[in-house]
């Protein structure tokens, strides 16, 4: 997940001046190391705009939730400093500046009567529908904000907005219709289609034994875990049909199905009474994690374990692989029983001899000789098209196409997608596990009906808005330059 955001965080960062008061019911994070100095302080300039301590601070504490929420609340200040959090903080408040100073040469404002119905609008400010001004203070005196730098805060982002909704422009007609004539593109196509299941592969053990030899520490033992667990089942827990009520009431937004239409009682309660078993059993799994700590219980069982290995839960686990020697690690669920666990040693992994890794080899070994038969054949095949005995397709566009058999329709539209992108008329393209050797016999365009034309109007529109704003932002960034008084942001 870290990887995809620190990838993907331009697009991420792009949000934050536009996600009004994302920051509403969030509590704040402490980032210690990170401050900078007292809040009225500025960290940089973008233009005639500073970047203060305050609003940097509450932009970042957005970026963190943000993040922490996406994680599911296992984000921590150690993957913050991984993700440059500092850095997409401060970058975020100088898109944001660079849009203000555009707007304000505009002459581009928010009314104080435009504020106040945005602030009054707010759910999260309303009671009964209505706008408190009682539930508004004492969210301000949760967060330590003062009213009128939080509406500053709100009315910068209003003002963006009101900007981006005037700059925003939509396709016009004829480049709605030039993406709609690429759709409409249709061609035929004759092929041949290489499956490596038709590939025929031997391999003897001397082939066997040098590739092993040449990769042996890519075949490891996995580390095995010696380890004591006492079982506390949960079958045996006491219930009646009021208390499985009582819990179904509570929790009736767990049982719903692939529908998303909630269960009723009668339908969920084989996993009401399992789940509420669970629950009643715990105090007594607690019971017996001290009683085996203090050494007062004898394990259920002791049991060599590969990391992982699905007899205990993720949840377990996780801790064992961070415990030390003699660690208990405290009960969690695995199916309907509770697992109190003690680690007494761990045999790191070491490389498998060759009758151990000896299939995995051959699996390996086999699929790589079968795409270098897969390459050279497909090769051959392309190299003699004219004289090939090959398939012919109708003719196919995005829109309309049959099944190039033996591929499925998912592959066939795959196929199709890269042969549009394609200006090779005869060549290769890959597909899943197979390759497709083709050439295109014959080429029209389809006449363009209007249904397809507001089919690709949002794409139009979304591909229009994605040009203009990256190149708003590339001609802003040298009309208002970034000046930082802080390293490290």
């Amino acid at each position: 997940m870290i990887s995809w955001m620190q990838k993907h965080n331009k697009y991420l960062i792009i949000t934050i001046w536009i996600a009004t008061i994302a920051f509403i019911g969030a509590g704040f994070v402490g980032w210690g190391s990170y401050q900078y100095g007292s809040k009225a302080s500025a960290l940089g300039k973008v233009g005639d705009i500073e970047i203060t301590q305050e609003r940097f601070d509450m932009t970042y504490q957005n970026l963190y939730n943000q993040y922490n929420e996406l994680l599911k609340g296992k984000f921590d200040e150690a993957k913050a400093k991984e993700m440059g959090l500092l850095k997409q903080a401060f970058d975020s408040l100088a898109s944001q500046a660079r849009l203000l100073s555009l707007a304000k040469s505009y002459g581009i404002v928010v009314s104080d009567k435009e504020l106040g119905e945005y602030v009054a609008s707010i759910k999260g400010f309303q009671k009964n529908g209505k706008f408190s001004k009682i539930i508004y203070r004492t969210y301000l005196q949760g967060r330590r904000l003062k009213a009128k730098t939080f509406e500053s805060v709100l009315s910068d982002e209003l003002t963006v907005q009101k900007l981006i909704r005037l700059l925003g422009s939509k396709a016009l007609p004829f480049e709605t219709n030039i993406l709609a004539s690429a759709l409409s593109i249709a061609d035929k196509v004759a092929y041949k289609v290489i499956r490596p299941a038709e590939l025929e592969v031997k391999l003897d053990d001397a082939a066997l034994k040098s590739f092993w030899e040449a990769s042996k520490s890519s075949y490891m033992t996995p580390r095995m875990y010696e380890v004591e667990i006492v079982w506390t089942d949960s079958a045996k827990a006491n219930v009646d049909e009021k208390a499985l009520r009582d819990f179904y009431d509570k929790n009736s937004y767990n049982y719903v199905g692939a529908d998303g239409k909630q269960f009723t009682f009668e339908q969920a309660k084989s996993m009401v009474t399992q789940d509420y078993k669970i629950k009643k059993t715990k105090k007594e799994a607690l019971k017996a994690y001290v009683a085996f700590k203090k050494g007062e219980t004898k394990a259920t069982e002791t049991k060599v374990l590969a990391e992982n290995s699905p007899e205990l839960s993720p949840a377990l686990w996780s801790e064992i692989t961070q415990a030390k020697t003699g660690d208990v690690v405290k009960p969690k669920v695995v199916g309907v029983k509770y697992a109190t666990v003690k680690l007494l040693h761990v045999v790191e992994p070491k490389e498998k001899e060759f009758e151990e890794a000896k299939s995995e080899v051959t699996k390996v070994l086999t699929a790589q000789k079968k795409n270098e038969l897969l390459e050279a054949k497909s090769k051959e095949v392309l190299k003699n098209i004219e004289h090939e005995n090959l398939a012919t397709t109708n003719w196919m566009t995005m829109q309309k196409f049959d099944k190039m058999a033996p591929l499925s329709q998912q592959e066939t539209l795959q196929f199709l997608q890269k042969l549009f992108t394609s200006s090779v008329k005869k060549g290769m393209i890959t597909v899943s596990d197979n390759v497709v050797v083709y050439k295109v016999t014959e080429q029209k365009m389809d006449k363009v009906d209007s249904n397809l034309s507001k089919m690709v109007e949002g794409n139009a529109n979304q591909i229009k808005k994605n040009v203009f704003e990256s190149n708003l932002f590339k001609a802003l960034s040298k009309q208002y330059p970034t000046q930082k008084y802080v390293k490290g942001i």
